[in-house]
């Protein structure tokens, strides 16, 4: 089996980040006899510095050409005054669009060993298991008209009936799989976009009566993930507001350092670390790279159907955690601080041992 796959390192932490991942691909590949053929190109600030724009063409053809994207981060200061199509997060929005990405899958898992990472007590957080299912190419980040003058700026927020059925049934469906649950959050106190946000949920909900469906207005959600973040399983919500609630569960787990996402559509996926470019950092070999690494995970399961390569990666973080290293960012009294590198070497070692353990049979895809 041979699968393409684009790579887009980026700006700031993103190359760093994304090297450890092409290790542990390169590992995977080796162990269970697969050929992934990576293919890297520019995006981001990088892009504008030497094309002018922050997405080419040609990047774009190559992940129409492609199973799956991995991208690191873009952004940072030095292209802050840009106009807004020129910025490197518009690269990223174009990007979703035209893949037609409109699902972002970010889950939100506690492990054992990082409860002390967390600035929330061990047990609020403990135990600690959802995912949010953020809808990703409609919204306000995407409604016309937008625009801004001197004495005013506006954006439009607006959602269709498919935009809304399509996502809420991928979440439904993980739903089945998990818990049961699903809380749907939105504003529908005063937003018109979200009461029809909420009366088209919940007509999918018919098509799910095993599943329980709970709406929740957002700053209560906001509030409840920081109070008691074991009530949730799925969470089911629109571009904004998932922007902001998958962040905040970056504080749950600990650092958004360790927040892998995937972002599906009907035909093409993107798989990225939740955080930022952190360009304060760049360059120092200090970026955790866990989240980069989970993200390659999420993509052996959700394009390539490689379920048994994706367990081993996850325990493999969960056993180097286990034993005490940290990347600075989640770093705790008595844990063992090592550079990005180090810790990439040790979750190989780590993956090594479990291929090891299990492999008296013949591994299936």
């Amino acid at each position: 089996m041979t699968k393409r796959i684009t790579l887009l390192p980026g700006d700031g932490i993103g190359p760093e980040v994304i090297e450890s991942a092409v290790k542990v691909l390169k590992y995977v590949a080796e162990k269970f006899s697969v050929e992934f053929e990576l293919v890297e190109r520019p995006i981001g600030g990088i892009s504008y510095d030497k094309y002018g724009t922050p997405l080419t063409d040609e990047t774009l053809q190559t992940c129409y050409d492609s199973d799956a994207v991995l991208l690191g981060a873009v952004g940072g200061y030095k292209w802050e005054n840009l106009e807004h199509h020129l910025k490197p997060e518009a690269a990223l929005l174009k990007l979703r669009k035209s893949l037609g990405l409109f699902a972002n899958i970010r889950p939100a898992k506690v492990f054992s060993s990082l409860v002390d990472a967390s600035s929330l007590k061990k047990e609020v957080v403990e135990g600690t298991d959802f995912v949010v299912f953020r809808e990703l190419t409609g919204g306000i980040y995407f409604g016309e008209p937008r625009g801004i003058n001197t004495e005013k700026a506006w954006n439009t927020m607006v959602y269709s009936k498919n935009e809304i059925e399509r996502i809420a049934k991928m979440a439904f469906e993980t739903a089945i799989k998990r818990k049961g649950i699903v809380t749907s959050v939105d504003k529908a106190n005063v937003l018109e976009v979200s009461q029809f946000w909420r009366k088209v949920v919940e007509s999918v909900s018919k098509e799910y009566p095993t599943v329980r469906l709970k709406n929740m207005y957002v700053d209560n959600a906001a509030m409840q993930i920081v109070k008691d973040p074991k009530q949730f399983d799925v969470i089911l919500t629109s571009n904004l507001f998932g922007d902001i609630l998958s962040d905040i569960a970056g504080m749950i787990t600990g650092s958004l350092g360790m927040l892998p996402s995937a972002s599906i559509g009907t035909k093409y996926a993107l798989y990225e670390p939740v955080h930022g470019s952190a360009p304060d950092i760049a360059g120092q070999n200090i970026a955790n790279p866990i989240a980069a690494i989970s993200s390659v995970a999420m993509m052996l399961e959700y394009s390539f159907d490689m379920y048994k390569a994706s367990e081993l990666i996850i325990e493999a973080i969960n056993r180097t955690l286990e034993e005490g290293y940290r990347t600075a960012d989640i770093g705790t009294e008595g844990s063992k601080i090592v550079s990005t590198k180090e810790i990439t070497s040790v979750i190989l070692t780590k993956f090594e041992e479990i291929y090891n353990e299990q492999a008296l049979g013949v591994f299936t895809l």
